[in-house]
């Protein structure tokens, strides 16, 4: 067990300002409570102290209707092991309103063991000038303005999480579930994240890293009906030889407008989305178990090993084996 204070317990502030994600603050919290529940069924003692920290004390306006109460000010002489700042929506507005939370984070730095920034939040740390030189992820649609605003960090646009030592960063919303449950699964180990991960119906395996982005979920863009059918059956059917002509037989068009119209639709060619779809099924099963680099070609409608890395190589700069290598020292590092 990491990062516990000689009372056994580990404090986590989750650190919020006017105009903050609500579903960010509820889904991590959400995963440190019931981390602890965990360890009563157990037997054990709870481990985390949460609290909800703000500039100052008192009622605190989410971006919707939901308002919450900081109990605790952030102060750099009164430290949590674990500080989390959450997102907002117009983060240029949040760090004019509330520069104290970069002064904080620059102070902070160098006392915190584990520093979190979720979605938005990293524009705080890079504000601070702890993401210099560095990489860093948020939300993607605000990947841009971070670049632009903070040139000296490496934005990673299509990252679920990073971490840089002390320093994590996240990816939007949900991801915040994602990173909060690595950080439970540094300290109490990765059965204990994966119940939890049950019990909130959520995947544990999205490791640091991995895109922000889903065919399955760009798939449900489309208001065509054959588009959306097609694209269902494409996914289920990755591991065959899939063609143009079929393609387009199965959504009863001619190939031509069967182009068009997937293009129109999705924003790629029916090819480009197939090729997007394979590299996404081989990353999964890449990061799952060590399934041979043949077997998971095969799977996923490669007709060699070979063909498998020069996908890889292009799309991601890097081979499937140290891809792979890669995600086996993440979970080593956690």
């Amino acid at each position: 067990m990491k990062y516990s204070t000689a009372s056994g317990r580990q404090r986590v502030q989750i650190i919020v300002y006017p105009g903050f994600k609500g579903l960010e603050v509820v889904g991590t919290l959400s995963v440190f409570d019931y981390a602890n529940r965990q360890l009563l069924q157990r037997g054990q003692k709870e481990l985390y102290d949460i609290a909800i920290a703000s500039t100052t004390v008192g009622p605190v306006q989410s971006e919707t209707l939901l308002q919450l109460q900081a109990t605790q000010a952030i102060s750099a002489s009164h430290l949590p092991e674990t500080a989390i700042i959450v997102g907002c929506r117009n983060i240029e507005q949040a760090m004019q309103e509330s520069p104290a939370i970069i002064d904080w984070a620059r102070n902070a730095a160098p006392q915190i063991e584990r520093l979190v920034a979720l979605c938005t939040g990293s524009f705080f740390l890079a504000a601070a000038g702890l993401l210099d030189g560095h990489v860093a992820t948020t939300h993607w649609s605000a990947a841009q303005l971070l670049k632009s605003r903070f040139p000296a960090v490496d934005v990673q646009a299509d990252a679920i999480y990073l971490r840089n030592g002390h320093i994590w960063t996240s990816a939007g919303v949900t991801a915040g579930i994602d990173l909060a449950l690595a950080l439970v699964e540094e300290d109490l180990g990765r059965e204990v994240a994966l119940n939890i991960a049950r019990e909130l119906v959520v995947y544990l395996k999205r490791p640091g890293g991995q895109s922000q982005f889903s065919v399955h979920l760009e798939g449900q863009r489309s208001q065509h009906p054959s588009v959306r059918e097609l694209q269902d059956w494409v996914l289920q059917h990755l591991h065959q030889p899939l063609s143009m002509s079929e393609l387009a037989s199965r959504a009863a068009m001619s190939e031509r407008n069967f182009r068009r119209v997937f293009h129109r639709e999705i924003g790629s060619s029916p090819m480009q989305f197939i090729e997007t779809a394979r590299l996404e099924a081989a990353r999964r099963l890449l990061e799952e178990g060590p399934l041979p680099l043949k077997s998971v070609a095969g799977r996923v409608g490669f007709s060699s090993e070979q063909s498998l890395r020069k996908l890889f190589v292009k799309r991601l700069g890097v081979a499937p084996h140290e891809y792979r290598e890669r995600f086996a020292s993440a979970r080593r590092e956690t």
